[in-house]
């Protein structure tokens, strides 16, 4: 049987956080369909409709929290699957802190719009 490999320290923080975000994302991508693909149905999605969701502070607060752990575990997984293609060295911390900051600004640029759309602030 072929030896199992994995970048992530067993058990170790990114391994966990992995585990809990991706258990976060399945429940929020459950309640997002839910909301808007069955409850509203696509061509009923408008721009006043999600300025009145997002002016919501619980919505609010959601859709920031699946930004946020959206972007977490989906980088954390492409650093790992490059660790795992055998990312060592110099590269290897090259690529993190690309990816570091790739996600900053993806989260900056996600808050922008977040902040615009609930006209809270």
């Amino acid at each position: 049987m072929a030896e199992h490999y994995s970048s992530f320290e067993h058990k170790g923080w990114r391994w966990f956080v992995q585990r809990i975000t991706a258990v976060f994302l399945v429940g929020v991508l459950a309640f997002h369909f839910i909301t808007l693909h069955f409850v509203n149905h696509a061509a009923e999605i408008s721009f006043a409709g999600t300025e009145a969701r997002m002016g919501q502070i619980g919505y609010f607060s959601l859709m920031v929290t699946f930004l946020i752990t959206g972007a977490f575990h989906g980088v954390n997984g492409v650093y790992n699957g490059l660790v795992n293609m055998g990312l060592k060295g110099t590269q290897k911390k090259i690529v993190a802190a690309i990816l570091t900051i790739a996600t900053l600004l993806l989260i900056a640029q996600g808050l922008r719009v977040a902040v615009a759309m609930s006209g809270m602030f």
